[in-house]
């Protein structure tokens, strides 16, 4: 089966790609971001919603939204959503880099996992960005955990991987500033760790 046919993950939703529940640690990239439990917070990129549905047990004073383009990931969301009552888990379906259903300002927290390399394959990553930009609050935290740009066997193709000091570039020109980073984080491969995990925040 190749990686674009439909996944079944362990949470049973369909899923466009390769989920990351099977080799990432989803407690710990929450950890990284040190929840308060009132957050408004995003998983844009959201795939299967495993990351979503975790941080509803952190989060049960705020709001948890789950982005995805693909509509099938964000149906079953739905479902999920009407089935258990999670008044509190809001899926929404939109493309990051065109324009996402929410307001200015609306955003405590966004966190991409293995999101960012799409954006740059697809040669969008400035439109994404100042899209991230206007729905994040100020003082909010965007967080990327993407692959490091090293030649591997899994993951993306290197041409479309990028060093975190290339994306505080991108995101130095959108006036986002880095204030968190750990570049030793995701599974154990042999040439180390395979991610690393990126903060950026929004001035006041």
């Amino acid at each position: 089966m190749s990686k674009k046919a439909h996944m079944l993950p362990a949470n049973g939703h369909r899923i466009q790609g390769m989920s990351s529940e099977s080799f990432l640690d989803t407690s710990s990239i929450l950890n990284e971001l040190n929840l308060k439990g009132d957050e408004y917070f995003m998983d844009a990129g959201c795939g299967d919603g495993h990351i979503a549905i975790e941080a509803l047990k952190l989060i049960n004073q705020g709001k948890v939204f789950a982005l995805d383009v693909y509509a099938p990931s964000v149906d079953d969301l739905i479902a999920l959503k009407e089935k258990e009552n999670l008044e509190n888990l809001i899926p929404i379906q939109s493309d990051i880099a065109e324009h996402v259903d929410l307001d200015d300002d609306t955003l405590n927290v966004i966190l991409m996992v293995n999101v960012f390399h799409g954006f740059k394959a697809r040669r969008v990553i400035d439109e994404a960005i100042e899209e991230l930009k206007r729905i994040i609050k100020p003082g909010g935290k965007i967080a990327i955990m993407d692959y490091k740009k090293q030649e591997v066997k899994n993951g993306p193709p290197y041409v479309v991987r990028s060093s975190p000091e290339e994306i505080e570039e991108f995101f130095n020109k959108h006036d986002l500033s880095m204030t968190y980073l750990n570049n030793e984080i995701g599974e154990d491969i042999p040439e180390g760790k395979s991610h690393f995990l990126i903060i950026f925040e929004k001035g006041a």
